[in-house]
């Protein structure tokens, strides 16, 4: 089998499994509907990116892996299977890729990429993440060997399928849940069959779920025990934390905030594995954050534009108070959130968190939800979140030192003081960065 097609492989996840076989000395191409960032990476780096979707992409290829939003009246997917040629998705494909690696399999429902990331600054590896490290300036860096630090995905149980050697739960809170049909005890049992195929067992041993699985042979996190002084400092405008871990003495990380140091320290104790102690302190400082993770994108006296992934409450809270905590130590007056709704289903299953996890904003500005593909839900915006006042606009316009507010198409505002910090797993990334 040497040449394989990725259909859907602008996607953050199929990119970096693509350029993973490239480098494995597979012939690889793929396609998607546009044209992106992602996409000229891939053709700077020789793989044949196809725009858009069409049949006649399909010739003569072995396999053909697609992404989990291409559904089957994709046209390269029915001309695949018209030619007989094997067809597998994401999930499916996974055991053929991993099988025989020694994997470092890393999931939960926030913090994995981050812990990931973070992982793969101490263990000698190829990465394979969902989301651009800023360390590698990629979501696959390639190392020659047995090793795989793999971002692990339980949205469509895939990480069933990641053939993990050390597996690592950063949380198990319940999302995505559509596709366990709101089953809990499905779910639940998910996250255990993942664990108990691990030789090795990490796990944030306060999640209330990891926490009941009394008889697994695991190592333990209990943040509210094992970590101790944590304190922060801004370096150049970049913020690092320091935390005493166990009995291991004290570390130092780049980022803030309580999450910061609980994904660090999952990441340093499944690195002890494989490396010395005193190596594992000085590697750790290696990690410099992953795009779209609080990533600062701007930067003047009084003026500070953050770009943020957080799609989920939980994460956005988390983030919020990093951010009060950040603009304090910088100086700045205010906090702006922008919110982009990911998921139509997402938004409406946690409604209310979502209505409180921005209560600590001097400012909410609300862009319409990114569907995804799911069919409109109606929610009232207005009513739900009428206690903040909230600003509706259509898009964002990014200029020199400012970030105007569109809407009809015309400008009714502008950003240009205070922290501003925009949330979501859609284009508002592009948006907040004046990227088409």
């Amino acid at each position: 089998m040497k040449k394989i097609h990725f259909v859907g492989i602008g996607g953050i996840g199929l990119s970096a499994l693509a350029r993973y076989l490239k480098q494995e000395g597979f012939e690889v191409s793929g396609s998607d509907v546009k044209a992106t960032k992602i996409t000229a990476k891939l053709e700077a780096e020789g793989i044949g990116v196809h725009l858009p979707h069409d049949r006649h992409n399909i010739t003569d290829q072995d396999l053909v892996i697609y992404s989990a939003v291409i559904k089957d009246d994709n046209v390269e997917l029915q001309e695949s299977r018209r030619k007989g040629i094997m067809t597998l998705s994401r999930k499916d494909a996974l055991p053929l890729i991993l099988k025989d690696r020694r994997v470092f399999s890393v999931c939960g429902a926030h913090g994995k990429s981050t812990t990931s990331a973070m992982l793969a600054s101490l263990v000698e590896g190829t990465v394979i993440i969902g989301a651009e490290s800023k360390q590698f300036d990629t979501n696959m860096f390639y190392r020659a060997g047995n090793n795989i630090i793999f971002e692990a995905d339980e949205s469509d149980e895939s990480f069933l399928n990641s053939n993990p050697y050390i597996a690592v739960v950063t949380n198990a809170e319940p999302e995505h849940m559509e596709h366990y049909n709101y089953d809990l005890v499905r779910f639940h049992k998910a996250y255990e069959q993942f664990l108990r195929s691990a030789t090795i067992r990490v796990i944030n041993a306060e999640d209330e779920f990891l926490a009941s699985l009394n008889d697994l042979d695991a190592i333990r996190l209990y943040p509210s025990v094992d970590i101790k002084e944590v304190k922060t400092v801004i370096r150049d405008a970049e913020p690092f934390t320091s935390f005493i871990l166990k009995d291991l003495g004290r570390f130092e990380v780049w980022g803030m905030g309580d999450h910061i140091v609980v994904d660090a320290s999952l990441a340093i104790l499944a690195s002890l594995n494989e490396i010395d102690l005193e190596s594992a302190r000085k590697k750790i400082k290696n990690y410099r954050g992953i795009k779209k993770r609080f990533d600062i994108i701007e930067k003047q006296n009084n003026f500070t534009l953050i770009d943020d992934y957080g799609h989920h409450p939980t994460e956005i809270k988390a983030t919020i108070t990093s951010a009060k905590k950040y603009a304090k130590m910088m100086g700045l007056k205010t906090i702006t959130a922008i919110w982009q709704p990911h998921k139509y289903s997402r938004t409406h299953d946690n409604l209310e968190s979502f209505v409180e996890c921005f209560e600590s904003v001097d400012r909410l500005i609300i862009l319409p939800v990114w569907s995804v593909g799911e069919p409109y839900v109606e929610i009232n915006f207005e009513k739900e979140f009428q206690k903040y006042h909230p600003t509706f606009v259509q898009s964002l316009k990014k200029n020199l030192n400012s970030l105007e507010l569109i809407d009809n198409d015309k400008i009714v505002g502008a950003l240009d003081d205070g922290l501003v910090i925009g949330f979501g797993a859609g284009d508002i990334t592009y948006q907040l960065r004046g990227i088409s």
